[in-house]
């Protein structure tokens, strides 16, 4: 059995991966989550309840093992409490560390900034400092394709740089990649960071433009649509994202060979360090994802055109080679039967 601690893990992305993990089978899951209040934490209670975790049972602090799976516990905890991090990791010895858990939206940076130095910064430094502490087998973290920013060169390519990032999220995600490699070079550490494009599909998040749109369709309101619809996501099904993530686990970074110091690849290192893309590779104008909603929902929206929003990019693509290469893994979740599987989870949820 691999010891793994899945921070985030009554989050999206980090409630997919728990499940997986539990199918497996071959893994004593720790789940990790400070159950915030950003958005409805009866979805995040929801999601630990699918998973086996009693909402009644949980306790600040202690782990509380599921009833329905003997393989998986679950601790609420804020990843910037550093004394309580010190105590997990000293009880725990993880082979593996998946950090899903941040301070999320690219907007709501513009309203509450410190939220994201507590969640991305001190408590991913607290995240570093356990996997060092107990000499971690691999730590994987979700990095962001918001980390792109500027960079107008398509499809975006973890081999370009990235220092011009246009919100207080973004930067948060970059630095995240610049102290994990710091902790690569210096202690060893593998690390693998992850830039996810656009994700949606089942048990998506309040605020994230699927779960908009599906409920002001259902309620008859309108829907914000910015700049027109003219925008551009590489819209990825859940899924396809954890399967990424599952494959990362699998394959630990290496030192690259390839690595030159006279002209340095971000995306690799001398130390045992890498960046991934996982997107469908696949960009969809925001106009044509609101009519595959429209049709999954079974009615027309009301659109209310706004303009850009400060922090939004008008395309994002992902270039995706290296995911094929190093892990032999594509997505494969086409539109249109990703938003009939979130739509179907949307009307069973909420009905």
């Amino acid at each position: 059995m691999i010891k793994i601690l899945v921070t985030g893990a009554a989050g999206f992305i980090g409630h997919h991966l728990v499940k997986l993990l539990i199918r497996e089978g071959n893994y004593e899951i720790l789940g990790l989550d400070n159950i915030n209040d950003y958005y409805d934490t009866r979805l995040k209670w929801a999601r630990l309840a699918e998973s086996g975790i009693e909402q009644s049972r949980t306790i600040y602090g202690q782990s509380v093992t599921s009833t329905t799976y003997p393989n998986y516990a679950f601790v609420q905890m804020d990843l910037a409490d550093r004394k309580s991090m010190e105590a997990l990791f000293d009880n725990h010895p993880f082979q593996v560390v998946v950090n899903l858990a941040a301070q999320a939206g690219i907007r709501y940076s513009l309203e509450n900034p410190h939220s994201y130095a507590d969640s991305n910064l001190t408590g991913f430094l607290n995240i570093l400092e356990g996997c060092r502490k107990i000499k971690v087998e691999h730590l994987v973290y979700a990095s962001s394709s918001s980390v792109y920013g500027l960079n107008a060169k398509m499809p975006l390519d973890t081999h370009d740089h990235t220092q011009h990032p246009i919100s207080l999220y973004a930067a948060t995600k970059k630095a995240n990649e610049m102290m994990a490699h710091s902790y690569s070079h210096l202690f060893g550490i593998p690390t693998t960071g992850l830039r996810f494009f656009t994700v949606y599909g089942p048990w998506g998040r309040p605020d994230m433009a699927p779960m908009l749109f599906a409920t002001a369709i259902h309620q008859g309101k309108p829907i914000k649509v910015f700049n027109n619809g003219d925008m551009y996501r590489d819209f990825t099904y859940v899924d396809d994202i954890v399967q990424g993530v599952y494959q990362a686990i699998l394959k630990p970074a290496q030192p690259s060979p390839d690595w030159n110091s006279a002209k340095p690849d971000p995306s690799i290192s001398s130390a045992p360090y890498r960046i991934i893309n996982i997107g469908n590779a696949d960009p969809v104008k925001l106009g044509d994802f609101i009519t595959e909603m429209e049709e999954a929902m079974g009615k027309v929206a009301i659109k209310e055109m706004h303009p850009l929003q400060p922090g939004d990019v008008l395309i994002t693509n992902a270039e995706v080679t290296d995911l094929v290469e190093q892990y032999g893994y594509r997505p494969k979740v086409k539109l249109k039967e990703g938003v009939r599987s979130f739509v179907d989870w949307f009307k069973s949820y909420y009905a």
